[in-house]
């Protein structure tokens, strides 16, 4: 089982970054997808998650309006659109997939994203 994060980077206040998680090793259409974000001494926080078919999205406060999640099931992979960037943005963003039923979840090793001037 692998979960895959790629698109991070240094971007300056503004702008605009897409994430990508690739998945392997098992059903990526059984499970809701989710990126988190950490920063250094704060707990893990939700930023988005989508649902197995993708009709249910849900987004914290602070990313409502500027980032988007998506999913491919045909390329098992899930996104997230981050427009508008802050530096409050700044922390490690994990992809995190659950099947509900089973209550079987995986975790990526995230992907750096950095907003600074």
């Amino acid at each position: 089982v692998q979960l895959v994060e790629s698109g991070g980077g240094l971007v300056q206040p503004g702008g605009s970054l897409r994430l990508s998680c690739a998945a392997s090793g098992f059903t990526f259409s059984y499970y809701d997808m989710s990126w988190y974000r950490q920063v250094p001494g704060k707990e893990r926080e939700l930023v988005a998650s989508i649902s197995t078919a993708g009709g249910r999205r849900k987004y914290a406060d602070s990313v409502k309006g500027r980032f988007t999640i998506s999913r491919d099931n045909a390329k098992n992979t899930v996104y997230l659109q981050m427009n508008s960037l802050k530096p409050e943005d700044t922390a490690v963003y994990h992809c995190h997939a659950l099947w509900t039923i089973v209550e079987r979840e995986y975790w990526g090793q995230g992907t750096q994203v950095t907003v600074s001037s």
